[in-house]
């Protein structure tokens, strides 16, 4: 694994910056995923973001942190969904599938980009709310993985 802040994310602001440079980054890959239906149909279906059918009054991935917003799992396969439409069916995930999603989302991760396993399953199912070091963390490396091939674009300095 790689040391330091992510590659672009350097910055002599500090932690915070790069912290909330981040999480800005989340929440523009994941914007207009809907926490699914889990597969069933409901009336009043259209195609929403990224090719999903979407329920006219969904709800949506809202990643606000890095500690609760991450706790269904959703954040992280919406985040990889992102990047790899094809690698999964998002619309079929369910909030309550925690365990499922989290170990989708990693092994995803793992395959698609070398993403070292930093977090476990069953260390974020254990507790309802995600630490947000371990969170923060894991992002970063993600984050980094992408970058080293070539699926995240960065300012040259």
């Amino acid at each position: 694994a790689a040391k330091g802040p992510a590659p672009h994310l350097r910055r002599s602001r500090g932690a915070a910056t790069v912290k909330t440079m981040l999480l800005e980054w989340c929440r523009a890959r994941t914007r207009g995923y809907p926490v699914s239906a889990g597969g069933r149909q409901p009336e009043g279906l259209v195609w929403g973001f990224r090719g999903c059918l979407t329920p006219l009054s969904v709800q949506h991935v809202d990643v606000q942190n890095f500690s609760g917003s991450w706790g269904s799992g959703l954040a992280f396969c919406a985040l990889l969904h992102s990047f790899f439409p094809d690698a999964f069916d998002f619309a079929t995930l369910e909030s309550n599938a925690r365990r499922d999603n989290f170990a989708l989302a990693f092994a995803t991760a793992e395959e698609r980009v070398g993403c070292a396993p930093l977090l476990e399953v069953e260390d974020m199912v254990r507790l309802p709310v995600p630490d947000a070091k371990c969170v923060y963390t894991y992002v970063q490396e993600l984050y980094r993985c992408l970058v080293a091939k070539g699926l995240v674009k960065t300012k040259k300095r």
